[in-house]
Protein backbone atom coordinates (compact mmCIF):
# COMPACT_ATOMS: atom_id res chain seq x y z
CA UNK A 1 0.00 0.00 0.00
CA UNK A 2 1.11 3.14 -1.23
CA UNK A 3 0.46 6.39 1.46
CA UNK A 4 -0.63 9.20 -0.39
CA UNK A 5 -2.40 11.39 1.99
CA UNK A 6 -2.39 11.46 5.72
CA UNK A 7 -4.62 14.27 7.48
CA UNK A 8 -5.01 14.76 11.08
CA UNK A 9 -8.80 14.66 11.54
CA UNK A 10 -9.63 15.23 15.20
CA UNK A 11 -8.19 14.80 19.03
CA UNK A 12 -10.58 14.03 21.62
CA UNK A 13 -11.74 12.38 24.97
CA UNK A 14 -15.17 11.25 24.05
CA UNK A 15 -15.78 8.29 21.75
CA UNK A 16 -18.98 10.04 20.62
CA UNK A 17 -17.35 12.95 18.90
CA UNK A 18 -15.05 10.59 17.19
CA UNK A 19 -14.88 10.79 12.93
CA UNK A 20 -19.21 10.14 11.99
CA UNK A 21 -19.10 6.67 9.27
CA UNK A 22 -17.78 4.00 8.82
CA UNK A 23 -14.55 3.62 7.38
CA UNK A 24 -12.07 1.31 8.96
CA UNK A 25 -9.95 2.23 12.09
CA UNK A 26 -6.73 0.52 12.81
CA UNK A 27 -5.85 1.24 16.30
CA UNK A 28 -1.95 1.64 17.52
CA UNK A 29 -1.78 1.14 22.02
CA UNK A 30 0.88 0.45 23.89
CA UNK A 31 2.85 0.90 26.96
CA UNK A 32 4.57 4.55 27.27
CA UNK A 33 7.80 5.15 25.97
CA UNK A 34 7.31 2.04 23.33
CA UNK A 35 8.04 4.00 20.21
CA UNK A 36 4.45 4.66 18.97
CA UNK A 37 3.94 8.19 17.88
CA UNK A 38 8.18 7.34 15.72
CA UNK A 39 6.02 4.21 14.33
CA UNK A 40 2.98 6.08 13.34
CA UNK A 41 5.07 9.20 11.41
CA UNK A 42 7.36 6.16 9.89
CA UNK A 43 4.41 4.62 8.32
CA UNK A 44 2.99 7.70 7.18
CA UNK A 45 5.90 9.23 5.63
CA UNK A 46 5.36 12.63 7.78
CA UNK A 47 7.75 13.56 10.63
CA UNK A 48 5.92 15.41 12.50
CA UNK A 49 1.62 13.66 11.94
CA UNK A 50 2.11 12.58 15.79
CA UNK A 51 3.95 14.15 18.64
CA UNK A 52 6.99 12.36 19.67
CA UNK A 53 8.32 13.47 22.78
CA UNK A 54 11.10 12.38 24.98
CA UNK A 55 8.76 12.36 28.44
CA UNK A 56 6.61 9.70 28.09
CA UNK A 57 2.94 9.86 28.56
CA UNK A 58 2.36 12.54 25.99
CA UNK A 59 -0.58 10.88 24.48
CA UNK A 60 -3.39 11.69 26.18
CA UNK A 61 -6.04 11.95 23.75
CA UNK A 62 -7.48 9.94 20.93
CA UNK A 63 -6.24 11.31 18.00
CA UNK A 64 -7.84 10.30 14.46
CA UNK A 65 -6.06 10.56 10.94
CA UNK A 66 -7.23 10.11 7.34
CA UNK A 67 -5.23 7.69 5.26
CA UNK A 68 -5.88 8.17 1.81
CA UNK A 69 -9.12 9.11 2.39
CA UNK A 70 -10.38 5.56 2.93
CA UNK A 71 -9.65 4.85 6.40
CA UNK A 72 -8.07 6.18 9.71
CA UNK A 73 -5.29 5.49 11.92
CA UNK A 74 -6.03 5.93 15.28
CA UNK A 75 -3.30 6.95 18.27
CA UNK A 76 -4.46 5.68 21.56
CA UNK A 77 -3.28 6.80 24.84
CA UNK A 78 -0.23 4.62 26.52
CA UNK A 79 -1.15 2.60 29.36
CA UNK A 80 0.71 2.07 32.56
CA UNK A 81 2.12 5.74 32.88
CA UNK A 82 3.12 5.63 36.60
CA UNK A 83 3.95 9.41 36.93
CA UNK A 84 0.28 10.59 36.01
CA UNK A 85 -1.23 9.88 39.67
CA UNK A 86 -4.20 7.81 40.22
CA UNK A 87 -6.84 9.90 38.65
CA UNK A 88 -4.60 10.33 35.65
CA UNK A 89 -4.21 6.82 35.22
CA UNK A 90 -7.85 6.28 35.73
CA UNK A 91 -9.28 8.51 33.05
CA UNK A 92 -6.90 6.95 30.51
CA UNK A 93 -7.80 3.96 31.23
CA UNK A 94 -11.59 5.13 31.10
CA UNK A 95 -10.96 7.21 27.30
CA UNK A 96 -8.51 3.53 26.10
CA UNK A 97 -11.47 1.19 26.64
CA UNK A 98 -14.23 3.09 26.19
CA UNK A 99 -12.71 3.52 22.64
CA UNK A 100 -11.82 -0.02 22.38
CA UNK A 101 -14.99 -1.91 23.70
CA UNK A 102 -17.67 0.56 22.49
CA UNK A 103 -15.84 1.91 18.74
CA UNK A 104 -17.79 -0.42 15.89
CA UNK A 105 -15.21 0.87 13.59
CA UNK A 106 -12.06 -0.33 14.92
CA UNK A 107 -11.35 -3.25 12.31
CA UNK A 108 -7.94 -4.27 13.79
CA UNK A 109 -6.16 -2.83 17.35
CA UNK A 110 -2.03 -3.17 16.91
CA UNK A 111 -0.19 -3.48 20.34
CA UNK A 112 3.00 -1.76 20.45
CA UNK A 113 6.04 -3.83 22.35
CA UNK A 114 9.62 -3.18 23.10
CA UNK A 115 11.88 -5.84 21.68
CA UNK A 116 14.01 -5.57 24.00
CA UNK A 117 12.37 -6.36 27.23
CA UNK A 118 11.18 -9.50 28.84
CA UNK A 119 7.21 -10.03 28.60
CA UNK A 120 5.83 -7.74 30.72
CA UNK A 121 2.46 -8.54 33.05
CA UNK A 122 0.99 -5.62 32.24
CA UNK A 123 1.36 -6.17 28.58
CA UNK A 124 -0.04 -9.85 28.96
CA UNK A 125 -2.58 -8.19 31.29
CA UNK A 126 -3.67 -6.03 28.75
CA UNK A 127 -4.36 -8.28 26.02
CA UNK A 128 -6.01 -11.05 28.54
CA UNK A 129 -8.40 -8.00 28.77
CA UNK A 130 -9.01 -7.93 24.64
CA UNK A 131 -9.15 -11.89 23.98
CA UNK A 132 -11.98 -11.57 26.78
CA UNK A 133 -13.65 -9.24 25.15
CA UNK A 134 -13.30 -10.39 21.60
CA UNK A 135 -11.26 -7.72 19.97
CA UNK A 136 -9.26 -8.54 17.15
CA UNK A 137 -5.53 -7.68 17.53
CA UNK A 138 -2.28 -7.79 16.40
CA UNK A 139 1.65 -7.21 17.99
CA UNK A 140 4.22 -4.93 16.93
CA UNK A 141 7.40 -5.03 18.15
CA UNK A 142 9.32 -2.05 17.98
CA UNK A 143 13.07 -0.64 18.19
CA UNK A 144 14.17 -4.23 16.26
CA UNK A 145 17.20 -2.26 15.41
CA UNK A 146 18.09 -1.86 18.95
CA UNK A 147 19.08 -5.21 20.00
CA UNK A 148 20.71 -8.28 17.58
CA UNK A 149 18.87 -9.86 15.63
CA UNK A 150 20.11 -13.51 18.53
CA UNK A 151 18.75 -11.58 21.00
CA UNK A 152 15.86 -10.52 18.72
CA UNK A 153 14.94 -14.35 17.91
CA UNK A 154 15.16 -15.37 21.62
CA UNK A 155 13.26 -12.67 22.91
CA UNK A 156 10.14 -13.43 20.56
CA UNK A 157 10.51 -17.06 21.38
CA UNK A 158 9.97 -15.84 25.20
CA UNK A 159 7.25 -14.12 23.98
CA UNK A 160 5.32 -16.67 22.17
CA UNK A 161 5.90 -19.10 24.76
CA UNK A 162 4.57 -17.02 27.59
CA UNK A 163 1.25 -15.97 25.42
CA UNK A 164 0.98 -19.57 24.28
CA UNK A 165 0.37 -20.67 28.16
CA UNK A 166 -3.16 -18.81 27.87
CA UNK A 167 -3.72 -18.56 24.23
CA UNK A 168 -4.59 -21.56 22.17
CA UNK A 169 -3.34 -19.67 19.04
CA UNK A 170 -0.55 -16.93 18.43
CA UNK A 171 -2.10 -13.25 17.51
CA UNK A 172 -0.48 -12.37 14.22
CA UNK A 173 3.06 -10.51 14.79
CA UNK A 174 4.71 -7.58 13.41
CA UNK A 175 8.54 -6.45 13.44
CA UNK A 176 9.38 -2.59 13.31
CA UNK A 177 12.52 -0.30 13.50
CA UNK A 178 11.11 3.79 12.84
CA UNK A 179 14.73 4.71 12.43
CA UNK A 180 15.65 2.01 9.74
CA UNK A 181 12.37 2.30 8.22
CA UNK A 182 11.76 -1.40 8.36
CA UNK A 183 8.51 -3.31 8.79
CA UNK A 184 6.61 -0.40 7.00
CA UNK A 185 5.70 -2.41 3.97
CA UNK A 186 4.98 -5.22 5.70
CA UNK A 187 2.55 -3.27 8.27
CA UNK A 188 0.69 -1.24 5.34
CA UNK A 189 0.22 -4.92 3.64
CA UNK A 190 -1.22 -5.98 6.76
CA UNK A 191 -3.59 -3.01 7.19
CA UNK A 192 -4.58 -3.35 3.17
CA UNK A 193 -5.26 -6.72 3.38
CA UNK A 194 -7.60 -6.68 5.96
CA UNK A 195 -9.46 -3.46 4.08
CA UNK A 196 -9.89 -5.95 0.84
CA UNK A 197 -11.68 -8.19 3.19
CA UNK A 198 -13.89 -5.77 4.50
Amino acid sequence: MEIKSAEFVISNTNIKKCPAGNLPEYAFIGRSNVGKSSLINMLTGKKGLAMTSQKPGKTMLINHFLINGQWYLVDLPGYGFAQRGKEGRENIQRIIEDYILEREQLTNLFVLIDCRHEPQKIDLEFMEWLGENGIPFSLIFTKIDKISKGRLQENLKAYQTKLLESWEELPPILLSSSEKKEGRDEILDYIDEINKSL
